[in-house]
């Protein structure tokens, strides 16, 4: 196995905010720029192809991850089962972007873009540098993730509601719950209900465990009142013709 795809790399170590990191992080955030933009010149059949080869370059990168763990001989069950926020974001998407579910996308909206968008700003990524395949897949994939869940809210237009945000709590800590239990049984960490990544992560600024617990609980519904708000701000005809328009598709929606 070549260097870019081994266990072991000679090439630079990830670099937090490094050139490659930077450009990582400016190519998404142009990327979904530019879809907010453009939001209504695509075709339907543009719209289709779209969503469909996003579905498909998430499962790729993601299986990929798998392939190449079996490969060097890291595949375990305490690290790859989809227990992780991104992987179960990954085998969620193909479900919002081909079929369009509602439930699925409201849980990557509130949810998956901010555990991905995490993952790009501080990636434990440790001697895997560009170009390494492992710098690669997890870009891709984490950005991938993001611009999807962009493309079905201003292309797609598609919203989350006030119901949503409970929805999401509630699936949120009942993965929380399941996965502390796995974690019981197997002695893994998914999502850190044992202890913080060994790598530079937010994780480090909540404090000692089991406090950062809480601490993550109440940032990630902070977040998502955040999300939700400038839909809030419309829909109450607080800010008519504010750039919240301009941003977020018109249409209305009920409640579900």
């Amino acid at each position: 196995m070549g260097d870019n795809f081994g266990l072991t790399y000679s090439g630079l170590p990830f670099e937090y905010f490094g050139v490659p990191h930077l450009i990582v992080i400016g190519l998404v955030i142009l990327i979904c720029i530019a879809i907010l933009l453009m939001r209504d010149r695509f075709s339907e059949r543009q719209r289709v192809w779209v969503r469909y080869g996003l579905a498909i370059l998430i499962v790729v990168s993601e299986s990929s991850w798998h392939v190449w763990a079996l490969a060097t001989r890291q595949w375990s069950i305490d690290v790859m089962l989809p227990l992780w926020l991104c992987s179960l974001t990954a085998w969620l998407s193909p479900l919002m972007l081909i079929w369009k579910s509602k439930r699925v996308y409201e849980f990557i909206y509130l949810m998956g873009i901010t555990g991905a968008s995490m993952a790009i700003l501080t990636p434990s990524l440790t001697i895997y540098g560009f170009p390494h395949f492992r710098f690669i897949e997890f870009f891709v994939l984490h950005g991938a993730l993001i611009v999807g869940a962009v493309w079905m809210t201003a292309v797609e237009k598609m919203r989350p509601t006030r119901r949503s945000i409970l929805r999401v709590v509630i699936a949120m800590n009942l993965l929380w719950a399941f996965a502390a239990l796995v974690n019981e049984l197997i002695g893994s960490n998914y999502l850190y209900t044992h202890t913080k990544l060994p790598t530079l992560s937010l994780l480090d600024y909540l404090g000692p465990h089991p406090w950062y617990l809480l601490s993550m609980e109440a940032i990630g519904l902070g977040l998502m009142l955040l999300f939700y708000l400038p839909f809030a701000l419309r829909d109450g005809k607080q800010q008519g013709g504010s750039s919240f328009a301009i941003i977020f598709p018109s249409n209305r929606i009920q409640e579900e």
